[in-house]
């Protein structure tokens, strides 16, 4: 398996998210070499990683009301991870391999559309991700409006009742 490399493609503009990402590049290329009981501690420090960056993104999205599909993404993803890591465990060292085969188009792909979006839209309103200040709140309550992961609030369709 070939290593997972840094690329201009996998640059959002968005420092922490960046910097988060090459931090995953990092800790995926530690995966590759390594067997037995390594891996499974390569695996598990991988896991780590993961969920702290799936917290941060999470955290922003929830403090800028983005829509809750890209956070049902990270919790399928490291569901996925945590079951194959205790296959591994168990000695079906094929299945993550597999996994680790698998992981850097997901994330070439995941880092293009879902963390895009994001990074684009955290910037769009000024959100500041280590104060959490947003200088230019959003017109709706719907992200950026552009998802289709969730709906917009439906225009008001109260009927005036009149005396009869």
């Amino acid at each position: 398996m070939a290593a997972m490399e840094w690329t201009e493609k996998l640059t959002l503009g968005l420092g922490p998210m960046d910097q988060t990402h090459v931090e995953f590049v990092d800790a995926y290329n530690r995966l590759l070499s390594l067997s037995g009981a390594e891996l499974l501690a390569a695996m598990d420090d991988f896991i780590v990683h993961t969920v702290e960056h799936f917290d941060q993104e999470n955290r922003w999205m929830e403090l800028i009301g983005f829509p809750g599909c890209h956070k049902a993404e990270h919790d399928r993803v490291l569901a996925v991870c945590r079951d194959v890591r205790k296959r591994m465990e168990r000695g079906d060292t094929a299945l993550g391999r597999q996994l680790i085969q698998e992981l850097p188009v997901w994330f070439d792909n995941h880092v293009a559309t879902m963390d895009a979006a994001l990074a684009s839209y955290i910037q769009s309103i000024g959100f500041d991700t280590e104060t959490g200040e947003i200088r230019n709140p959003p017109k709706d309550d719907c992200g950026d409006g552009s998802s289709a992961c969730c709906t917009p609030p439906a225009a008001s369709t109260a009927v005036e009742s009149q005396p009869a």
